[in-house]
C-alpha cells in the first residue's frame, strides 16, 4: 500500500463537489483512476430514475477463478459540501471552512481505489473484484435502489460506510418507513366564530400526543419530523401536514409501529368533522446477519489477521447495504473511522484511512 498515494486520492476526492444529484465529476475521477488500475468500468443508466447527472459506477477487476467479491461506497455528499478545502493537522483531516469534509463516503472510495491499485501492481492472487459506487445514497438510497441486480447472486459485498472503527462489522440495520398525513378541517374566524371551525392543527396535535415516539424498544424508534399548517393567527386552521418516520431491526415490530401510528391518527380524526389522507412509504428494507454468517466471519478474521479488535455491531441508520441485501448480495457494512459525519466538525484520521484500506485488501486476499 502506498500511504502517500492513498492520502492524495482522498484529498483529491473531497475537493470534487458531489452533492446528491451532481456526482458526475467524482464519477469521472473514479472512472479514470479505476481504468488506469486495470478495471473495466461502466456507468449504468440509472440517471433517468434517480435524476442525477450521472449513473452509478460499476467496475470489475478480473481475478483468479470464478469467485467474486464486491466492495461498495457512495459518491454523493450532504450539504454544505461544495468548495471543500481539507487541511491535515496532527494526522487528522478536517475541512478548513464552513463545510463538511466529505469523508462520508469518500474515505470508502479512496480505500477501494488504493486496494485495486495494490492488487494490480503486486500481482497477488485474488478473486474477481466488483466495485459499486452509487449516487444518491444520502437521498433515501436512490442509486442503489435503481441499480440493476441481474448480476447479484449471493456474492459477498462489503459496504464501506459506517462511523464505526475499522474492524467493526455492522451486521444489522433497520427496516425504515415514513408517512405524510394531511389533515383537513374547516376554516373559521378565530375571534368571531371559532365554534364553526374545525382545527386541523388541534386534531394533528391530538394524534401526535397519542403516538409512542422516540426509542420504543432496543431496536425500534419512531419520530415526528415536520408539522406545517394554518394560514393566519386569526383563522381556525383548515389544513395541517405532519410527516414522520419509524424503523426497526425486525419487520414485525416495524409493522406494529406503523399500525399504532395509523390508529392514533384515525382515532384523533373520528367524530370531529375533519378528514385525513395518509401516504405511507417503505423507504428501505432491513437486514440482520448472525455473527457466525460466513461473510461476517470473513471480515472478522481479516480484521484479526491485521491486528484489529474485531467485533460486530448493529446500527439505527440505513445504507446501501440494506438495498444490496434485498437485491441478492450477502452484504455487511464496514466501520471506516470517519467521525462527525453530516456536520461541520467531520474528520478523518489518516491512520484509520490506512487501516481501512489494509482491511479490505486482506478481505480480498482471504476470500476463496
Amino acid at each position: 500500500m502506498d500511504s502517500q498515494r492513498l492520502l492524495a486520492t482522498f484529498l483529491d476526492l473531497v475537493q470534487i463537489d458531489s452533492p446528491s444529484g451532481h456526482e458526475a465529476a467524482v464519477a469521472a475521477y473514479c472512472r479514470g483512476a479505476l481504468t488506469a488500475a486495470g478495471c473495466v468500468v461502466e456507468i449504468d443508466d440509472s440517471a433517468a430514475i434517480t435524476g442525477s447527472d450521472t449513473g452509478n459506477l460499476i467496475a470489475e477487476l478480473g481475478g483468479d477463478g470464478a469467485e467474486k467479491v464486491f466492495f461498495s461506497a457512495h459518491m454523493d455528499t450532504v450539504s454544505p459540501g461544495e468548495g471543500i478545502k481539507p487541511v491535515v493537522e496532527q494526522g487528522v483531516i478536517r475541512a478548513s471552512g464552513d463545510t463538511i469534509l466529505g469523508a462520508d463516503d469518500k474515505v470508502g472510495i479512496a480505500a477501494i481505489i488504493e486496494m485495486v491499485r495494490v492488487l494490480q501492481e503486486s500481482q497477488l492472487s485474488h478473486p474477481t473484484i466488483g466495485i459499486l459506487l452509487s449516487v444518491g445514497e444520502e437521498k433515501n438510497l436512490l442509486g442503489a435502489n435503481a441499480m440493476d441486480a441481474s448480476g447479484f447472486c449471493g456474492q459477498p459485498c462489503f459496504v464501506l460506510d459506517s462511523e464505526n472503527q475499522p474492524g467493526e462489522v455492522v451486521v444489522g440495520a433497520p427496516f425504515h418507513s415514513s408517512f405524510k398525513a394531511t389533515f383537513t378541517g374547516k376554516a373559521a374566524h378565530a375571534g368571531v366564530c371559532p365554534e364553526k371551525g374545525v382545527s386541523a392543527i388541534a386534531i394533528a396535535a391530538a394524534a401526535i400526543s397519542a403516538m409512542q415516539l422516540g426509542r420504543l424498544d432496543e431496536v425500534t424508534t419512531a419520530n415526528i419530523g415536520t408539522i406545517s399548517g394554518g394560514s393566519a393567527d386569526n383563522v381556525v386552521a383548515d389544513s395541517c401536514i405532519v410527516t414522520g418516520e419509524f424503523r426497526s431491526l425486525h419487520e414485525q415490530r416495524l409493522n406494529e409501529t406503523g399500525a399504532a401510528i395509523s390508529t392514533a391518527i384515525q382515532t384523533a380524526v373520528a367524530g370531529t368533522g375533519a378528514s385525513v389522507d395518509v401516504v405511507w412509504e417503505e423507504s428501505y428494507p432491513g437486514f440482520l446477519l448472525d455473527e457466525g454468517h460466513p461473510i461476517v466471519q470473513l471480515a472478522l478474521k481479516a480484521a484479526k489477521r491485521i491486528g484489529l479488535p474485531a467485533q460486530v455491531a448493529v446500527t439505527g441508520g440505513g445504507s446501501d447495504t440494506n438495498v444490496f441485501s434485498k437485491k441478492g448480495l450477502q452484504a455487511v457494512t464496514l466501520g471506516t473511522g470517519m467521525k462527525g459525519i453530516h456536520g461541520l466538525g467531520e474528520s478523518m484520521a489518516i491512520a484509520d484511512l490506512e487501516t481501512l484500506t489494509r482491511l479490505i485488501l486482506q478481505i480480498a486476499l482471504d476470500y476463496r
